[in-house]
């Protein structure tokens, strides 16, 4: 006999309270940003390879050492996307969005990423992702992360903090990464070897290194709030009375950045506090959503400038948060206690779902047995069709209102 193929590592079959758990995340987003009015977007799966080279940065781990990429037959490199908001930046360009500007999106799918295989981190994984893309005002920035916030409330994750930042401006950022480059220069040699890769190129990045060669210099490295221009200081300023006015819960995180320089202004994190139940279930895995505004990203893939912000967050790692999730019991049984009554059963029970009722359908193993099995099952409502005397019997197991339902529904 063949053996049996096993599923590629760090790829995952979902099913029973883990498949519930899932769906319960997707629905929940997906009434969210309706209430908030963002419009549902699809993009490819794979894309040409030099949309994620430009936009992410070839320099970036994901790039260099994490993107699975391939020839297809006509000799083009294509890329599954590791990340959602290259393709959406890509879309939007080439398909002239620009007309619906400021245009609200929102999607949610698979994500691929080769990368070491960890609790809630796979290397083909899902998430959600909501964009705002041509809105320059701080407001679009409140209403992302007041919607990331009741997301996260009415999944019933409690316990998490909103982590703010900000990069400032331009000018901003720029005068504070050649203050970076002047510090950590100074102590090049004590640094880990990433960071001392990414002294002149990213350093930023070091300011969120966990290597414990690092952390020693950052506590005393220069902040942003010494370079924040009047303009990205009032932005940052608007963010926050923003989300104070929204009931928006959140701290500062002067260390909380975004490495690639298209990055501007806002930078967040949803973080579990120390010592909750969500921080207990994720370990060293901490973030559940995050994301930023990124005015600069268009230019990098041949698009004129755009104001843009956005966030994401992995499915699995919401899913491992929002507790047991085990499949919600039929709302009827439909019981076939003689099988010659079958067909009549059948029609019976596509009345009842046409009308919006879940229904299971009993039709299997001894006909003697199949309506205590129903009672088993936990069913509320019970309809069982029997053959009694010669004449066709239904019988009803429900309250009055719901019997009067279904006799009235099934004729």
């Amino acid at each position: 006999m063949p053996k049996t193929p096993q599923a590629i590592r760090g790829t995952q079959d979902i099913f029973g309270p883990d498949a519930e758990a899932f769906a319960f995340v997707v629905e929940t987003f997906e009434r969210v940003r309706k209430l908030y009015r963002f419009r549902r977007a699809e993009m490819p799966v794979f894309e040409k390879t030099e949309v994620f080279a430009r936009s992410i940065g070839e320099t970036t781990d994901i790039v260099s050492k994490e993107m699975y990429s391939f020839e297809d037959r006509g000799g083009e490199s294509l890329t599954l996307r590791p990340e959602f908001t290259a393709g959406i930046a890509r879309a939007y360009l080439s398909n002239g969005w620009q007309q619906h500007a400021p245009v609200k999106l929102a999607t949610h799918g698979p994500l691929f990423r080769y990368e070491r295989p960890q609790k809630g981190r796979y290397r083909q994984f899902h998430q959600i992702d909501a964009e705002i893309i041509g809105a320059a005002e701080p407001q679009a920035d409140v209403e992302l992360l007041a919607m990331a916030d009741q997301l996260l409330k009415e999944l019933g994750i409690s316990g998490v903090t909103l982590h703010l930042n900000t990069l400032g401006d331009g000018d901003s950022r720029e005068a504070w990464r050649a203050a970076l480059v002047e510090h950590f220069r100074a102590v090049k040699d004590e640094l880990s070897e990433d960071s001392q890769g990414r002294l002149e190129k990213n350093p930023l990045r070091i300011l969120d290194s966990k290597d414990r060669r690092d952390q020693r210099f950052v506590a005393d490295a220069p902040k942003i709030d010494q370079f924040l221009s009047e303009d990205a200081r009032a932005f940052f300023d608007a963010v926050t009375s923003g989300l104070d006015a929204a009931g928006v819960k959140w701290q500062r995180a002067e260390s909380l950045v975004r490495g690639l320089d298209y990055y501007r202004h806002t930078a967040f994190e949803f973080i579990p506090d120390e010592g909750s139940e969500a921080a207990g279930k994720l370990g060293s895995q901490s973030t559940i959503l995050g994301g930023g505004r990124y005015d600069g990203l268009m230019e990098s893939l041949g698009g004129a400038a755009t104001p843009a912000v956005g966030w994401a967050a992995g499915i699995e790692r919401l899913a491992m948060l929002v507790g047991d999730k085990s499949e919600p019991k039929a709302d009827v049984i439909v019981v076939v206690e003689n099988d010659e009554l079958v067909d009549r059963a059948i029609a019976a029970i596509g009345k009842i779902r046409a009308a919006g009722h879940s229904a299971e359908l009993m039709a299997s193993g001894s006909p003697r047995k199949r309506f205590d099995k129903a009672v088993k099952a936990g069913a509320e409502k019970i309809v069982a069709f029997d053959i009694r005397d010669g004449t066709e019997h239904v019988r009803i197991k429900a309250d009055d209102h719901a019997r009067g339902s279904i006799e009235q529904l099934l004729g």
